[in-house]
């Protein structure tokens, strides 16, 4: 095998069947149950290198919208795009047939690009399309530089990679279809928390900065990165109770009545009551942070009362984001407050109105609250 160039080679024994096996039922084990694209396109890409003792394997999905193929999962290198035709994957595509290669720089089809963005230095080479349920092309694998002593992929290769390439096809399909209906669930949970806020005479904007500030709070509380972008998700919901409150009161210019007050405070009953039917776990939590978002530390809060931790951490993140912003953004009613009357209120209700460890954290990152302020500004 020729030297390859800023690599270690280290050579590989050939798999037993046995070791195949254990393999392909390890990774269909970790593929069947997962739901995240980016994590499926990581194991299929293992499973490939593993499978046929590759040093890289890329797993390249074709967008068709913008006829480009694009990777997030390549053994080694940063997320990488290219047009669809390009290279030996856009040739596979394109004539819908695998490719093995023993020489790259031998062979015309090859496209140096990739090499000389990362230094790597390609060799022998196997391509196999992935095509969806209707025969479509999805993608392709595309491994590199056999690690055995011949150097080169053969047939055998060929034929696991090819049966890896079907198995994979369904699998991204799947979690390519839950992605999108992710996507769209999110699409409406920010549209339905606009059409909440507009009737209060609130902005779009208003509900995007909620949702940002929320994110970033949850960051800096220590939680997990998916945790606060499911709180970023579902905190623009936070009002969609607003929808059953009457125009009379929810544009009343002058003070509201008591009767009207109570009135207005359903919205938090309200919204619950839309949401929390859906099993869905976006759904589920908008649900909760439509009902605890107006409540308070101390207790004094509504609708129920609570006081302390019995407030979900989603409510009480919600609640410090969407009294921020009515604060610190104008309003048809108000002007802005300035920056050091907010924090200076802030302060005095910690521990009152609100969680004292929440008003720490949201001190502690304020500059980037700001920029967020800054970015989505009306």
């Amino acid at each position: 095998m020729h030297e390859l160039q800023d690599l270690e080679v280290k050579l590989k024994e050939a798999l037993a069947p046995e070791q195949m096996l254990h393999i392909i039922f390890h990774y269909v084990s970790l593929i069947t149950p997962e739901k995240d694209l980016d994590r499926i396109l990581l194991y299929m890409a293992d499973m490939g290198r593993e499978l046929i003792l590759a040093d890289r394997c890329t797993l390249w999905l074709y967008d068709k919208d913008n006829h480009r193929l694009w990777t997030k999962i390549a053994h080694g290198v940063k997320a990488l795009t290219m047009p669809a035709e390009a290279g030996f994957v856009g040739y596979a595509l394109k004539h819908n047939e695998s490719i093995l290669i023993e020489d790259a720089y031998k062979d015309a089809r090859f496209n140096p690009e990739v090499d000389l963005q990362t230094g790597y230095h390609t060799q022998s080479v196997l391509v196999i399309p992935i095509l969806n349920q209707h025969g479509e092309n999805m993608g392709a694998f595309q491994a590199i530089n056999k690690m055995t002593s011949i150097g080169i992929f053969t047939s055998q290769d060929m034929h696991l990679l090819t049966l890896a390439a079907s198995y994979s096809g369904k699998a991204l399909e799947s979690a390519i279809l839950n992605q999108e209906i992710e996507q769209t669930q999110k699409e409406i949970i920010y549209l339905m928390g606009e059409i909440g806020e507009s009737r209060s005479k609130e902005t779009g904007n208003h509900v995007k900065r909620v949702a940002e500030y929320s994110k970033v709070l949850a960051l800096h509380l220590g939680m997990s990165p998916a945790e606060a972008e499911l709180i970023r998700i579902s905190s623009p919901m936070h009002d969609i109770g607003k929808v059953a409150i009457s125009d009379s009161i929810l544009k009343k210019p002058g003070k509201l009545t008591d009767e009207e007050f109570a009135t207005m405070q359903a919205h938090t009953q309200i919204g619950h009551q839309l949401l929390k039917k859906s099993n869905r776990q976006i759904l589920k939590s908008a649900a909760l942070i439509a009902h605890q978002h107006h409540e308070k530390w101390n207790g004094t809060g509504y609708p129920q009362g609570l006081k302390g931790d019995e407030i979900h951490i989603y409510g009480r993140i919600t609640a410090l984001a969407d009294v921020f912003d009515a604060l610190a953004c104008d309003r048809c009613y108000k002007k802005a407050w300035e920056i050091d009357r907010v924090i200076n209120l802030f302060k005095e209700e910690r521990g009152e109105q609100f969680d004292p460890h929440l008003v720490d954290a949201f001190l502690n990152c304020l500059e980037e609250i700001l920029a967020l302020k800054e970015e989505y500004s009306d």
